[in-house]
């Protein structure tokens, strides 16, 4: 197998092997027919047959251009899988897997996600499948997780193989978000690719949005959306916060394999995210439909997609794109306060950015704020910015493009507790000086999952440090312990979430 990604091309022939440089591939691959019975490369195949010697041949032709990282050739003793799709349109698409014969028996969990992969970028994002056929090989000593080559997608068999005797729910879970991210590349990297390497999270932060997309439609979107902030928490904000911090678009690289990083990757998804978040769902679709027919074939950039999101949605977008040029994790810090005699809810939201290497004095970005207040009965209050404002939502985005903003919220008629930054609507750190109190009712209460999650981190963590250097017959917070018992009773809740 080959990977050819990001400059991989060039150790097969001398090319100009830029992602920019787009042509159309005819590969003729032949072999010893006993030795190397199966030889694929890219597109569909247009002639085969035997030569002398014991030898043969096969001719693939791929009509689309593309760049030469995304060239795959595959010669082995493999054993075929197969299966058809039928697409929208009323075409059919061979679907066929290729694995080694010990492996011949873990395969159909892969050929189902990538069914439903295909359906659902048919349903959700309007992309059909372009070619006759669609390969997946797997192999266990393949060098990367999973590669996205123009029709013959490349997976290492930890990726993709599953028996239901040996593998868990986590893996099977894994192995469809990684089939569908591979697929999704067709469209999202293959068809529309980058035009540099600077430009690495156009495919791959939009394409992990994607797949995230179909993941939360396929199980949980509460757990899935934990899931991901928390590898951000945990993993992303600390190489923001490193030596290594870089924008989502770098300036500059020794080695681009050294880019292959969560900021690209995960923090790339974010700010595709914060775009559906801040255009909502109809108006996002639009915008990607009209990034697609635009640059169908071309290489492109990340400004390219965001200028196809302004130009749907009429909206100026010029100061999110800092998102991509400044690196690390922006603050949040939040207070409130309560005036009972006009019923005004005030909340101000200062917002700031600590210096990085090579970056100071950074620039306020545009950040959307998911927010809600919940009543002392658990009610969602309506959030009402102008006094004389009608059928105000019990939730809201606000837009922070300031270094400090103030909201008032009319009609309160008593002091809420403040559910914030719902469902991790942008990769912020948030302080808020919440007390146990708070947090014990959003664990209950809150109508938002992942803030309900939050919630509940943020108040074992608490009763955790307290219990730090304590007598040995300290007891466990008892409010915590009540909190627990009402998630786990109330059978209203997504039963993933309670699990999580």
């Amino acid at each position: 197998c080959t990977q050819c990604e990001a400059e991989g091309f060039r150790c097969i022939t001398f090319y100009p092997d830029r992602p920019d440089v787009m042509a159309k591939f005819r590969t003729r691959i032949e072999a010893d027919k006993s030795a190397y019975p199966v030889l694929l490369s890219n597109g569909n195949p247009v002639e085969q047959g035997d030569l002398e010697e014991g030898r043969h041949f096969v001719t693939w032709e791929d009509p689309f251009p593309k760049p030469s990282y995304l060239f795959a050739l595959v010669a082995g003793d493999l054993v075929e899988k197969t299966d058809r799709f039928t697409t929208c349109s009323g075409r059919k698409i061979d679907l066929r897997m290729y694995v080694e014969p010990r492996n011949a028996d873990k395969c159909d969990y892969a050929m189902d996600s990538l069914k439903r992969a295909m359906r659902w970028d048919e349903e959700v994002y309007g992309r059909e499948y372009d070619l006759d056929i669609f390969m997946i090989v797997a192999v266990d000593d393949f060098n990367m997780g999973a590669m996205e080559n123009k029709g013959l997608n490349i997976f290492n068999s930890s990726c993709v193989l599953a028996s239901q005797q040996t593998a868990t729910d986590l893996a099977f879970q894994r192995i469809e978000a990684i089939v569908a991210h591979e697929y999704f590349h067709n469209w999202s990297g293959n068809r529309v690719t980058c035009r540099d390497w600077f430009q690495l999270s156009l495919k791959e932060g939009f394409t992990v949005f994607r797949d995230a997309q179909f993941s939360a439609d396929m199980g949980s979107p509460t757990v899935k959306r934990i899931e991901d902030a928390t590898i951000l928490r945990t993993a992303q904000f600390a190489e923001d916060a490193g030596p290594m911090a870089h924008p989502v678009r770098p300036h500059s690289y020794m080695e681009i394999t050294n880019f292959y990083t969560l900021t690209i990757y995960e923090k790339g998804e974010e700010l595709v995210r914060m775009l559906h978040t801040l255009l909502g769902p109809e108006v996002f679709r639009k915008g990607s439909d009209l990034y697609f027919e635009r640059h169908d074939g071309q290489a492109v950039t990340t400004d390219d997609f965001v200028q196809a999101m302004e130009d749907a949605s009429g909206r100026d977008l010029s100061q999110f794109r800092l998102w991509y040029e400044q690196a690390g994790t922006p603050v949040l810090d939040v207070t409130d306060e309560y005036d009972p005699e006009r019923q005004v809810y005030r909340l101000t939201i200062r917002q700031s950015i600590p210096d990085t290497p090579g970056q100071t004095n950074k620039q306020p970005q545009h950040i959307p704020f998911a927010l809600g207040l919940i009543g002392s009965r658990g009610e969602a209050l309506p959030l009402q910015l102008e006094a004389e404002e009608q059928n105000a939502p019990t939730s809201r985005v606000l837009e922070l493009r300031d270094e400090s903003h103030r909201f008032d919220f009319h009609g309160i008629a008593e002091r809420p507790v403040p559910s914030l930054l719902r469902d991790f609507s942008a990769p912020v750190k948030l302080n808020y000086p919440w007390t146990r109190e708070q947090l014990m009712f959003l664990m209950s209460y809150d109508g938002d999952g992942f803030n309900r999650w939050d919630a509940g981190q943020r108040l074992a963590v608490d009763v955790i440090r307290s219990l730090v250097g304590a007598p040995k017959d300290a007891t466990v917070e008892p409010r915590l312990v009540t909190a627990c018992r009402h998630l786990i009773t109330d059978s209203s809740l997504d039963q993933a979430l309670v699990a999580k």
